[in-house]
């Protein structure tokens, strides 16, 4: 799961000529789909308290006339981990765990095994991405299917044992992405819990009123949302074993109407206006640290407001998110495909989006 930030390079005569300023964001949307090669497009424009835009347009599949719905659901790749870091700050709220609670307290029979540089690694460490874990993604070669044994949480409890035997990463940046931290701290968050990470998040959804999936939504049902590779082929049902390794960095599924309540959640906390976590945490989790802090990058845009965001691409699908808390507005996207081209065109709307709502 690459989360590096959507290069934001708008084709001007696009903008001019295909999308006249002006026309409405559905008819865009439904224009940006199409030229930039995107089966199905989901958006929405939220408020702490509105909800300004939500739509979908295109097909489920390509090749097929199984026309969008809201109800479909979308992996969320990276965007996983605003969620992982959020329960993480309920946990620490609850004090059945602090943000210097190191990995290896929690599992000592582990650190014999495992590098020095490792060894004083913390929850936060972990989340922030301050550490030198090098940045394993789904594509890597090893380890291989079947190298692991047991339960899904015993399988990721022996891919962290594999890990942290890894050579760090020698480079000087602070910040370093990493899948593998928020592996390591999903295992601290089941430790200290006794839930598995599924059980987790799918509590999370039953207080959002969020419907959490995990995986591929074609695994769920062949009538559901496809994800589309490269070269716009449907990707088929299965066992992605790799990305349920690293299940708490980048594969949680919903649809677009539930990402909304988490977003809008993100908003209204941010203002003080959630009885979950208070103001002083929610900003902690998005902005308590330079770039990135639990979950969130943070940047300011050309008028200079602040934002935080995330790009999720798990390899079929693309999804990014931009929350504005000081002008109270989320922009989301959602597409059932990852590829160049896809990325530009969500990278279109966006700008589009922004032009519409700020001032």
């Amino acid at each position: 799961m690459r989360i590096d930030k959507v290069i934001i390079a708008v084709p001007l005569f696009i903008l001019c000529t295909t999308f006249s300023y002006g026309q409405s964001l559905k008819k865009l949307a439904d224009s940006v789909r199409k030229v930039y090669r995107i089966p199905e497009l989901g958006y929405a424009v939220v408020s702490a308290d509105k909800v300004y835009e939500l739509d979908v347009a295109g097909y489920k599949k390509a090749g097929t006339n199984r026309v969008a719905e809201k109800s479909d659901l979308f992996r969320i790749g990276s965007n996983t981990k605003a969620i992982t870091g959020f329960i993480a700050a309920e946990l620490v709220k609850q004090g059945k765990i602090s943000w210097s609670t190191k990995f290896f307290d929690q599992f000592p029979e582990m650190k014999a095994h495992s590098r020095k540089e490792y060894w004083d690694l913390t929850l936060l460490d972990l989340l922030s991405l301050r550490t030198k874990l090098f940045s394993y993604t789904y594509t890597y070669a090893k380890p291989v299917k079947g190298q692991f044994k047991g339960t899904e949480e015993q399988q990721r409890y022996q891919f962290a044992t594999w890990f942290f035997k890894q050579e760090p990463v020698v480079k000087k940046d602070v910040v370093n992405f990493s899948n593998l931290g928020y592996v390591a701290a999903g295992l601290m968050m089941e430790k200290v819990t006794g839930k598995s990470y599924r059980e987790l998040t799918m509590e999370l959804g039953k207080e959002l009123d969020m419907d959490i999936h995990f995986g591929r939504p074609n695994n769920i049902s062949k009538l559901q949302t496809w994800g589309h590779t490269e070269g716009g082929v449907p990707e088929q049902p299965g066992d992605d074993f790799k990305l349920n390794w690293l299940l708490p960095a980048g594969n949680v599924t919903l649809s677009l109407p539930d990402y909304v309540k988490f977003i809008q959640l993100q908003l209204q906390g941010l203002q003080g206006r959630s009885t979950l976590l208070t103001a002083e945490e929610f900003n902690f989790i998005h902005f308590g640290l330079p770039r990135f802090s639990v979950g969130w990058f943070a940047d300011k845009d050309e008028h200079g407001h602040t934002y935080s965001y995330n790009i999720g691409n798990p390899g079929s699908f693309l999804t990014s998110v931009y929350v504005y808390k000081d002008i109270d507005l989320a922009f989301i996207l959602f597409a059932n495909i990852q590829s160049e081209q896809s990325e530009e065109g969500l990278s279109v709307l966006y700008e589009q989006m922004k032009r519409t709502y700020v001032k």
